[in-house]
């Protein structure tokens, strides 16, 4: 499972002109599912998700997580993470799981995030074009991934 998390003053995602998701001050979560993953790759993400430092202490440092400052986390499943870019002109998503193996974890990886984190779970749409907005906070931006 692959995610690239930014931090963020605000996000939100949109489809077909509606807002489906938004949240203030937290993680935008780009989140794409791999072949092989499952539960332990999805219990693992959540945990990195919401311990990895990306916010500032008190002296400006990078100490503290989503879990420690209870902000928004919005997460967007976007399958083109996965791609294999290291050839050509073209992307290539064999590394990408199939749709329905794609949904049934990222779906799972969004109800172990709404039982656990406290400062709210917003979600894009599974396989529907987004619009996504944000503004990001520093700009501090990671690749974040679980094998």
């Amino acid at each position: 499972m692959i995610s690239l998390i930014q931090r963020v003053l605000s996000a939100s995602v949109d489809v077909d002109g509606a807002t489906v998701g938004a949240i203030g001050p937290g993680l935008l979560a780009l989140v794409a599912v791999q072949p092989d993953d499952g539960e332990a790759q999805a219990k693992r993400m959540l945990e990195r998700l919401l311990g990895y430092r990306v916010f500032a202490d008190d002296a400006g440092r990078m100490n503290r997580s989503l879990a420690d400052t209870g902000g928004g986390l919005l997460l967007v499943s976007q399958f083109t993470l996965a791609a294999d870019t290291r050839s050509g002109m073209r992307p290539s998503f064999t590394r990408a799981a199939p749709p329905e193996h794609g949904r049934r974890w990222f779906e799972r990886l969004v109800e172990l995030a709404r039982a656990t984190h406290g400062g709210g779970v917003e979600i894009g749409r599974f396989g529907a074009h987004m619009e996504v907005r944000l503004v990001n906070d520093g700009p501090v931006t990671f690749w974040l991934e679980v094998p």
